[in-house]
């Protein structure tokens, strides 16, 4: 928790304020789905009227709590079950988040904790994020198309030799892959399913139930180095997986990873500013049923 705070992007400033318009209320009362230790939470917080965080792990929501502010509510529940009441949201957000959610049953339950007018905005930051360094943007590329292929593998039931061995760029695990779209038919082990990003928008719409629906393009810029970057993709839930059943750094690619993004970094003359490109998919809810 503590490296996914220090190192994830927070949503882009601009958005906060335009959400509030979407929903006409200057001071909205804002659901977070998914919000995890409080992230997204804080940075609602930040514009909203009041802030209710839906989590349904306890040890997360926990530490959301611990890093305040003590005025957000932190609740159980998930994303097709909150516990809220009818009409009670003007603007439910899922922030990196809405690709672990299975989307019918979600956007019905959006539906009806918002409002009349409301607004659902679902966030994604592209990976990784803009640097201007080639050969660090590269080297992410080749780690995560590692990771995806060792993922499958496990996924498929491959151990020991057969799941360490060398991996065909060719590989199926990587035929419709997308840094973009990284859940997209994506083989996860331990009995966990994710949905493609890229259909958020297409399922807002399917729903029947928003008025106006379009996608929103933000540029948020934040601190950048080698080890910043580096550390963004040690935050990632996936590398975490892979350690934990016990492959090495070495054999996930991190190491050759990281001396790569140091090397590219050092050429580009260590620039200390880069940036996440962040894909806003938005509905806002009919007026009359």
């Amino acid at each position: 928790a503590d490296l996914y705070d220090a190192n994830r992007p927070s949503p882009p400033i601009a958005l906060g304020p335009l959400l509030c318009r979407y929903s006409g209320v200057l001071r909205p009362v804002v659901v977070d789905l998914g919000s995890g230790t409080g992230l997204s939470t804080r940075w609602a917080a930040s514009w909203a009227g009041s802030v209710i965080g839906i989590e349904p792990n306890q040890s997360m929501r926990d530490q959301a709590i611990q890093r305040g502010p003590a005025e957000i509510d932190y609740r159980e529940g998930h994303s097709a079950a909150t516990g809220l009441a009818d009409s009670s949201a003007d603007i439910v957000i899922a922030v990196q988040a809405m690709h672990w959610m299975e989307p019918t049953a979600t956007l019905a339950e959006v539906g009806r904790i918002l409002r009349p007018g409301g607004v659902v905005a679902t966030l994604d930051a592209d990976w990784p994020p803009v640097a201007g360094v080639a050969r660090a943007e590269r080297a992410w590329l080749a780690v995560h198309q590692r990771i995806r292929v060792l993922e499958a593998r496990i996924f498929d039931g491959e151990s020991d030799i057969d799941l360490r061995r060398a991996i065909d760029p060719l590989d199926p695990a990587l035929s419709d892959d997308s840094l973009t779209d990284p859940h997209r038919n994506r083989k996860i082990p331990g009995g966990v399913r994710s949905w493609s990003k890229d259909l958020h928008l297409t399922n807002i719409v399917a729903s029947n139930l928003f008025e106006f629906t379009r996608e929103l393009l933000f540029n948020e810029p934040m601190p950048g180095s080698a080890e910043k970057f580096i550390a963004l993709k040690r935050s990632q839930g996936s590398y975490h997986d892979l350690i934990k059943r016990g492959l090495s750094d070495e054999e996930i690619g991190m190491g050759e990873f990281e001396s790569e993004v140091q090397q590219g970094w050092a050429d580009a003359g260590h620039p200390t500013e880069m940036s996440f490109s962040w894909r806003v998919r938005l509905g806002a809810k009919k007026l009359l049923a």
